[in-house]
């Protein structure tokens, strides 16, 4: 079982959504790479809100995915997509079905 996660809401900039839509389907692939991200999950919310789930078995691969490729390319599209600062929940899993 994955014990440490993370959660990264996103809001876009008004008219933006088509192109974070297109950002996180890259993000999916891109995490396809890294062998310490256990599950990516690209979320829409019901509010026109987007987020990221993703989980790791250990603090390594969580280290590694927040220094990685994934997090260079939000970082750099950040200001044109999104509202607000980003921010990353660092988070652990209790349980799981």
């Amino acid at each position: 079982m994955a014990k440490f996660a993370l959660y990264v809401p996103l809001k876009p900039k008004a008219g933006k959504s088509a192109e974070v839509e297109a950002f996180l389907k890259q993000g999916a692939q891109m995490a396809q790479q890294e062998p310490g991200t256990v599950n990516w999950y690209a979320l829409k919310e019901d509010d026109g809100r987007y987020s990221v789930f993703d989980t790791f078995d250990d603090e390594a691969g969580r280290d590694a995915h927040l220094s990685g490729e994934i997090a260079k390319a939000l970082m750099s599209v950040w200001s044109d997509l999104f509202e607000g600062e980003l921010q990353i929940n660092k988070i652990s899993i209790l349980a799981e079905k």
